[in-house]
């Protein structure tokens, strides 16, 4: 290979870089790079543990329409949550989970509460695909289909909302083909940059719910600033 194809190769590498707007590792620390200003969409990739899945099973057994709205203070988030969640077989874990969630996502942000949603869904709740109007959110999925979102290179921003003049979503030109939508995995934690950061109007994350059928459910958490 001449020097000039490597050269063109490296420019093209590089060009790619400049374009993504997401970043994903497997250690916590790569939430930070939510920070980073062409960078709208961060994912933790994890595994949630045996207890955790045995208490979402039984939540979505005994509450199938369990939902928790609440305001929590970071300083003792733990015992919030433990009073919030109902009683089954391995709450602890989740509890601890959920609040590890809460304590990345308060130190992240400077934050002293956070609002935390908790639902156990059976329809999509935001089916088409959208930005927010909030500065960054975290979403993770403790059961069911994880959270679809487009990366900017595959994208036409001009489709979203009216634009899309009816269409649906896979019609409309929002994006080229169904291989550009990627999807999350139950576990991940997820972090949304929208459209009320600070210089980030116009780019905000562009994402939607995943289609369930009537015999699924999922459980999501979600935390905003408070």
């Amino acid at each position: 290979m001449s020097v000039a194809e490597k050269l063109d190769i490296h420019e093209s590498y590089r060009g790619t870089l400049e374009q993504m707007n997401f970043a994903e590792g497997v250690v916590p620390e790569v939430l930070t790079r939510i920070y980073e200003e062409p960078i709208n969409i961060v994912v933790l990739q994890r595994d949630l543990t045996q207890q955790i899945n045995l208490y979402c099973q039984q939540l979505v057994e005994k509450s199938p329409h369990f939902q928790l709205r609440s305001v929590i203070k970071h300083a003792d988030s733990s015992k919030s949550l433990d009073s919030l969640l109902p009683e089954l077989e391995g709450k602890t874990e989740f509890v601890t989970d959920i609040n590890l969630l809460l304590d990345m996502y308060s130190c992240l942000f400077d934050l002293e509460e956070v609002g935390v949603r908790l639902q156990v869904l059976d329809r999509a709740m935001c089916p088409r695909f959208h930005t927010d109007k909030l500065g960054c959110r975290l979403v993770s999925t403790y059961q069911g289909l994880g959270t679809e979102w487009l990366p900017n290179d595959c994208l036409d921003r001009t489709k979203l909302g009216a634009g899309n003049m009816g269409l649906s979503d896979a019609e409309s030109g929002l994006y080229p083909s169904a291989e550009s939508v990627q999807q999350v995995s139950a576990g991940d934690v997820v972090l949304l940059k929208g459209e009320g950061w600070f210089g980030n109007e116009g780019h905000g994350a562009v994402h939607r719910s995943p289609t369930i059928t009537n015999l699924q459910k999922r459980i999501v958490v979600t935390m905003d600033f408070a």
